[in-house]
């Protein structure tokens, strides 16, 4: 995917349980993804292929003889939405999103150990 704004980047709901489908199930046919829409969304075939047919104008995925794979890799995605989460309700700010997310809940050991660790990583 080319550099986009941000909005362009950015999965609405309905495209990002699509894009879990996708990511899940890909390469998938079509037809197949319709059914499987309909089984866990509750999605007519119809707006199936609307959402499908947004996904590849944006780029998200490729649709090439009625077969469905993806061009981003679900970790891009998620690091996006979870930027834009940070920015949007914490003003950027990846302390007050920690102490938010901390503020009733408690760490295993484990947890709180690969936490340090990948803390320990980032650090420049």
């Amino acid at each position: 995917m080319g550099e986009r704004n941000s909005e362009d980047r950015k999965l609405f709901d309905a495209e990002y349980r699509m894009m879990n489908l996708i990511w899940k199930n890909e390469p998938v046919r079509s037809m197949e993804l319709a059914g499987i829409c309909l089984e866990e969304l509750g999605w007519k075939k119809s707006t199936c292929f609307t959402v499908l047919k947004k996904l590849s104008q944006r780029g998200f995925v490729k649709n090439e003889k009625a077969m469905v794979t993806a061009l981003v890799k679900r970790e891009e995605v998620q690091r996006r939405e979870s930027e834009a989460v940070v920015d949007k309700s914490f003003g950027g700010s990846l302390p007050a999103f920690v102490t938010a997310f901390l503020s009733d809940r408690k760490l295993t050991r484990e947890e709180a150990k690969e936490l340090r660790d990948m803390i320990e990583k980032a650090v420049e």
